[in-house]
């Protein structure tokens, strides 16, 4: 199969490049704005026809979720009105689409990990729009994959994990929110399942991947910093409205995995073992 990879600069989209390489049967076309402007139908459409495309990976998407709140047409347009013109285009060949997505389609009122019929209750513009694009992409291509994940870090790119390891070093002591819940996440490991799903066959619906466990972010912070060695900074709890954003974040968005797990047969690791991996290749580089 010939498969369209749209974002590949971005920290998903770089980990799928590394994991091609064992996906030889299939042929990819990694691309990003420069290559292709996912918010043009018409170019869409030429891509995919000119090249023959049998499925496409949807890891683009408008991220900066504070910014998003002041900026909601380029966030609309990127989030909910790509989806809809990359799903147009592939069903026209009768090829699947996966489109990635995120556990902010959920308000976080919850106190148990959510499960893929849950109704969903975005309070931000991030997750507004990424719940449009799940709509859009599953009204316009019969073979669509949503995954939903979330707090997603990789050694690509600007994330958390950086930014921790960052500050750890340059600061004596550091705040950071321990009333919000969620289950840090490696994109390799999203890839990973994303590539199963490729060999295995695109099974249409949605689908929830995380890796195992549950975290707040200053626990994901000190176990950051216990991997790193950084004894040097004090990580001090705060609760969220210490910490004040445009964007209103779930307080609970633990994501229930057994749908996938059960899909497509696969064991996900927990998240403080994937985070050491990723730390010490980090600190190696």
């Amino acid at each position: 199969m010939n498969i369209l990879i749209t974002g590949c600069n971005g920290q998903l989209g770089n980990e799928l490049q590394l994991q091609q390489a064992a996906c030889s049967e299939h042929r990819f076309f990694n691309t990003d704005v420069q290559d292709l402007d996912i918010t043009d139908a018409e170019a869409i459409q030429a891509y995919v026809d000119g090249h023959e495309i049998d499925g496409i990976v949807n890891c683009a998407a408008y991220t900066a979720v504070d910014k998003a709140e002041s900026d909601p047409l380029l966030c609309h347009r990127l989030n909910a009105v790509a989806p809809a013109y990359l799903a147009e285009a592939i069903e026209r060949r009768g090829g699947f689409l996966i489109q990635v997505s995120t556990d902010y389609v959920f308000d976080g009122t919850h106190h148990t990990p959510y499960v893929e019929t849950d109704d969903p209750c975005p309070n931000s513009m991030y997750g507004r729009t990424k719940l449009e694009g799940e709509t859009a992409a599953q009204d316009h291509c019969q073979r669509t994959m949503i995954i939903r994940t979330a707090w997603l870090y990789s050694t690509f790119g600007n994330n958390f994990v950086k930014t921790m390891l960052r500050l750890g070093r340059e600061r004596l002591e550091l705040g950071v929110v321990f009333d919000q819940i969620g289950t840090p996440t490696y994109a390799r490991d999203l890839a990973s399942v994303i590539m199963t799903a490729i060999r295995q066959g695109v099974k249409p619906g949605v689908y929830h991947f995380t890796d195992e466990g549950t975290a707040s972010w200053y626990d994901f912070t000190k176990a950051i910093h216990r991997m790193a060695g950084i004894s040097s900074c004090h990580v001090r709890p705060l609760h969220t409205a210490e910490y004040p954003t445009p964007a209103k974040r779930p307080h609970y968005s633990v994501l229930d995995k057994t749908k996938i797990k059960q899909a497509y047969g696969i064991e996900i690791p927990h998240w403080e073992e994937s985070l050491a991996e990723c730390v010490c290749q980090l600190e190696q580089a």
